[in-house]
């Protein structure tokens, strides 16, 4: 069977340091016919499950606890009966939303099979302490949260995050893929890491 890779937008909020703001999320479903993963829970249960259909949840994984990203977490999972998995890293991000742990700590090189294909855990920190992203290598895409969006690095001015850190994951961990790897993202449109990789000194000169 084919795997496919399908994109629910979902809309709400996001809430940190005070602040609140509309946000339009990417949910990543990656399945075939029979099972599926759901990358990042973003505020609308009833539109992830819609995309999910009849398939089995092999997991719920998280690229961050951002609320925006996780706020429809625990409804997914008592639908699906799948596990939650988010790095331990961002558990204080969590514990702000949900009042039980998530069922599973993700780890860098982790991987989580799905369709006869692998996903793999990127730890890449610096949006956030336990940000990650998950690689597909024998589809050549990834999928990078607010870690690396369409023209640049994701937001690194409040809490618990770090410029310099989100660049040099950037560098190790998502520059070293191949070119022609599609980058899907927690938000708006889908970039490439060939039309990334030219830019990095361009972000660092900007410092954001």
């Amino acid at each position: 069977m084919t795997l496919r890779v399908e994109r629910v937008v979902t809309s709400g909020t996001f809430s940190l340091d005070g602040g609140t703001w509309d946000v339009d999320n990417n949910v990543w479903v990656v399945g075939d016919e029979t099972e599926c993963v759901i990358i990042d829970a973003a505020h609308d249960a009833t539109a992830i499950l819609a995309a999910v259909g009849d398939r089995d949840v092999v997991a719920i994984l998280l690229t961050h606890a951002h609320d925006d990203h996780i706020a429809a977490a625990l409804e997914l999972a008592e639908t699906t009966e799948a596990e939650v998995w988010l790095h331990p890293e961002d558990r204080m991000l969590w514990d702000v939303v949900h009042d039980r742990a998530p069922d599973g700590e993700l780890a860098d090189g982790q991987r989580f099979a799905v369709g006869g294909e692998d996903l793999v855990v990127l730890h890449t920190p610096g949006h956030s302490p336990g940000a990650v992203c998950f690689s597909l290598p024998g589809l050549h895409r990834v999928f990078t949260g607010d870690t690396l969006f369409n023209g640049g690095p994701g937001a690194t001015g409040r809490s618990y995050s770090d410029f310099p850190t989100i660049v040099d994951s950037i560098t190790d961990k998502l520059l070293s893929l191949p070119p022609e790897t599609t980058v899907h993202t927690g938000h708006g449109d889908d970039t490439s890491i060939g039309a990334e990789a030219p830019h990095r000194q361009e972000w660092i000169d900007r410092g954001h």
